[in-house]
């Protein structure tokens, strides 16, 4: 396993890889780098293929366009683009978690000649919405729940980043716990902050590192993050409503490849984006896997590394038998 820099169309990318073969792409989410799928790397380099997991726009080695405007969801499918190519392939598979698995979703949507199929882990694809922007929508059922905002509303303010800046180790430590399986009930996020909080307000102080998290691998998401600071990441939030005015021509599109969706039960996300799961099937017709691991929270690719790992490579396995022969794999629970 090696970190290299490589020089894309628009972007120095920051990549961990290892092995040979055919090209699989792991993109990660918030507050998340290349770092986070280091398991995966490693089982899929002992499979025989070519794992690379980039340090995303605004993260880690990555570069950090000034501009929120640059943190587009086609900037994002347009960094993946031009990654395969300037790795030397044509194609590849794709797996992303969290704001990862929104960006793998959208690759395999609009360009499935290079995105051969989709692997998404904690957050289902979900399509875009032709009544209107989401943001809005959002702040609708914040009201109507009456739980105050959902982060991500909070998220848009311009200065939104200031309280991550302010400690990173406190707000990696308490963002990494509210949304761990291992939590307890009443002590994991619900997503929603009240008036006058913040997010990082919201968890106890008393917030401990996950039980799969050692001090040492914590420690490079503190010095990445206290280095490159959260404005960067959290201006992919800061873009949701430009995403829903660039990507009308993708009204009712289908992702056609073959996909899979895994989820932890516990995933504290699924309070505000699960409801997209029971429709999964319709808007991937080539669902091959969909499966809720039991217990298991949000970080699922370090919480379950083992777990993801055979479910991987069986979806692996699969994308490679005659999708016309009917079936494909099962749907599980675990």
């Amino acid at each position: 396993m090696q970190s290299r820099h490589i020089q894309t169309d628009g972007l120095a990318q920051h990549i961990l890889e290892a092995g040979t073969g055919p090209l699989v792409l792991l993109i990660h989410g918030f507050p998340e780098l290349g770092i986070s799928w280091r398991s995966q790397v490693q089982a899929l380099a002992d499979s025989g293929f070519h794992a690379v997991a980039p340090d995303m726009r605004g993260y880690g080695g990555t570069d950090k366009p000034g501009d929120a405007a640059d943190y587009s969801i086609l900037h994002l499918v347009g960094d993946m683009v031009d990654l395969v190519r300037a790795l030397g392939e044509t194609s590849c598979v794709v797996v992303g978690h969290d704001w990862g698995a929104p960006v793998a979703w959208h690759c395999a949507l609009t360009r499935p000649d290079v995105f051969r199929a989709v692997f998404g882990l904690s957050v289902p694809f979900q399509p875009r919405r032709p009544k209107g922007p989401p943001t809005a929508a959002m702040a609708a059922i914040s009201k109507r729940l009456g739980l105050g905002d959902l982060y991500i509303s909070r998220f848009q303010a311009g200065d939104a980043h200031d309280v991550f800046d302010a400690d990173p180790a406190m707000a990696l430590r308490k963002m990494f716990y509210a949304y761990d399986g291992a939590t307890p009930d009443g002590r994991q996020s619900t997503g929603f902050i009240p008036e006058g909080q913040s997010f990082i307000s919201t968890v106890p102080d008393d917030a401990t590192l996950p039980p799969w998290m050692s001090p040492e691998h914590f420690g490079e998401y503190v010095e990445a993050f206290a280095a490159g600071g959260f404005k960067g990441p959290l201006d992919w939030y800061r873009n949701l409503d430009r995403n829903w005015s660039l990507t009308a021509h993708l009204q009712d599109a289908r992702i056609r490849v073959p996909a899979a969706f895994v989820v932890g039960e516990r995933d504290p996300v699924r309070h505000y984006s699960g409801q997209h799961e029971a429709g999964l099937k319709d808007q991937a017709p080539d669902l091959r896997m969909q499966v809720v691991v039991r217990g298991a929270g949000h970080w699922i690719q370090q919480e379950r590394a083992d777990e993801v790992n055979r479910l991987l490579l069986e979806f692996l396995k699969g994308t490679h038998a005659d999708a016309t022969s009917g079936g494909g794999l099962p749907n599980s629970r675990y």
